[in-house]
């Protein structure tokens, strides 16, 4: 009987959506199990060091972390019982990821998990959802951490600004630049990202090997290799409207593309919803094919807009990446201080302590030199850099006594984890040099920025011929690595000299960032 509460998995009704009834018995789905970390304690303690800028513990290999932290094969046994008892089918196991996902009918899986699930209309649509809590039996309970899919609402959005403001067309800034000619403001280092891959997380739209190849011959670079991974039957599936993922899709890949050409650049497909964006997450981490050694992800949401369950698992795959050398290079939104919702929310996943948050700034330059640079933040109408303070995470060590200026006057003392950890050039009004099915734009928005920085650690890890890993805890002591941003806010909070909720540190002086990490990569040997 299914009478423990799973804790954190308790679900809310989309603002405004009403219930269409329950959902049809007979629907199909598959559902993803989490199970608990083997040797958790030592993982956890693994973790912890790592958050040290000196002392690290070398990176954990991929085939060693499954063996070492990956699920109990009991408790896979367990839920292959509890599978059976429920007339579930088993499609997959995967010790590494702790993950078993079952396939069933919506009567079977409410009765499996004590759940009653529906049919929600709301703004975007409609979906399968639940309220209330997700319910296990004695057998699983302690054993299984979270239990995703049976509610299939759209999880994250896209971090991206390429529209004329009320219109379909396509903006076309005055001041825009290729990926190119960003990477040498930034003063990046030489280098092509040989030997690497770069993951890249995508929960819609697609891309058009013809419109690569147009838009890399155009630049004057080699094609990358760009390779789509599956994730829960998700698939490289363009849209033909230039509008939707599709351009999330392409911009993420021509800037990471254009910076790092010579890198394999692995994307990761699956459905909008946090079963999709879990499972894309710990098949990105666990990939013992193509191995990323830096993942970019440029879609999120609020805080607020996310289970309990959801961002500890996600904090867990993380921790994971950290452990594993894996820098993972999160867009931290493009709806300022409020992340479009209501007060202040930073936007998640960029607010977890173990990615680099990256935030948005406004460029502005002559020839190949940096004649201004401020917040991104295009009015109450436009975009702005997301930032701010945790209401979940814990203040993690690299950012202790660190204050967060308030547009207002006055700062905040951080007592949760600050949002963003760096910046560079978001504003679509000084954006990037893109093409999205068949036609040639501009594109803004953090989205760009998450593949802007996971190009220059591809660059640093191929020169080195080590992964730079978990990078905050280097980079923090080493502020002066960036160009500091003081002017401009971002709502609520306000720039200022050092770190703050807009900017972060700032954007990138790219060869003083890769002298700070070389040292660092030298103790973390593959």
């Amino acid at each position: 009987m299914a009478n423990h509460v799973l804790k954190g998995s308790e679900r809310k009704p989309l603002k405004g959506a009403r219930s269409l009834g329950k959902a049809d018995p007979t629907e199909r789905l598959e559902v993803t199990v989490l199970l608990r970390h083997r040797a958790a304690d030592a993982l956890g303690d693994h973790v912890k060091k790592l958050m040290g800028a000196s002392g690290r513990p070398a990176h954990i290999k991929r085939e060693d972390f499954a063996k070492q932290f990956g699920a109990e094969p009991a408790d896979i046994q367990e839920v292959r019982k509890f599978a059976s008892s429920h007339s579930l089918t088993v499609v997959q196991e995967d010790p590494a990821r702790r993950s078993v996902v079952l396939a069933g009918t919506v009567a079977q899986f409410n009765r499996a998990f004590g759940v009653d699930l529906e049919r929600f209309e709301h703004e975007g649509g409609t979906h399968r959802g639940r309220t209330g809590p997700i319910h296990l039996p004695d057998e699983l309970n302690g054993k299984v951490e979270g239990v995703f899919g049976l509610d299939d609402r759209p999880q994250a959005k896209p971090h991206f600004r390429g529209q004329l403001r009320g219109n379909v067309q396509w903006h076309t800034a005055s001041n825009s630049f290729t990926p190119i000619q960003v990477a040498s403001l930034y003063n990046y280092p030489a280098g092509t990202g040989s030997g690497e891959c770069i993951g890249i997380i995508e929960l819609g739209g697609g891309y058009r090997p013809a419109d690569l190849k147009t838009y890399f011959a155009g630049l004057g670079v080699p094609l990358p290799k760009v390779t789509a991974v599956s994730v829960d039957h998700g698939k490289n599936q363009p849209t033909g409207d230039p509008n939707g993922p599709d351009g999330e899709v392409m911009l993420d890949i021509e800037v990471a593309g254009a910076i790092a050409p010579a890198a394999h650049v692995a994307v990761y497909f699956a459905p909008n919803t946090d079963q999709g964006f879990l499972d894309a997450v710990t098949t990105a981490v666990h990939d013992t094919t193509n191995k990323p050694s830096v993942i970019s992800i440029s879609w999120g949401g609020p805080e607020s807009s996310w289970t309990q369950q959801s961002l500890t698992a996600f904090d867990q795959a993380f921790q994971a990446a950290a452990a594993l050398g894996i820098t993972v290079c999160v867009a931290a939104g493009d709806g300022g201080s409020s992340d479009g919702a209501t007060g202040n929310n930073v936007d998640f996943p960029a607010s977890d302590p173990y990615v680099l948050a990256c935030g948005g700034t406004s460029l502005q330059a002559s020839g190949n030199s940096i004649t201004s640079e401020t917040v991104w933040n295009d009015g109450a109408q436009g975009g702005a850099t997301g930032g701010g303070i945790s209401t979940f995470f814990p203040l993690p060590p690299y950012q202790e006594g660190l204050s967060a200026a308030l547009t207002a006057g006055g700062s905040e003392q951080l007592a949760k984890r600050g949002v963003p950890d760096v910046a560079g050039d978001a504003d679509e009004d000084t954006g990037y040099d893109v093409r999205v099915d068949g036609s040639n734009t501009v594109i803004g928005g953090t989205s760009a920025v998450a593949p802007l920085w996971a190009g220059l650690i591809a660059r640093i890890n191929s020169t080195n011929g080590n992964p730079a890993g978990y990078v905050n805890p280097i980079l923090y002591p080493n502020q002066a690595d960036f160009n500091d941003i003081t002017q401009g806010n971002n709502g609520t909070f306000a720039a200022a000299t050092g770190w703050d909720a807009c900017t972060g540190m700032g954007s990138p002086n790219g060869t003083k960032i890769a002298a700070a990490l070389t040292g660092a990569a030298a103790k973390h040997k593959k």
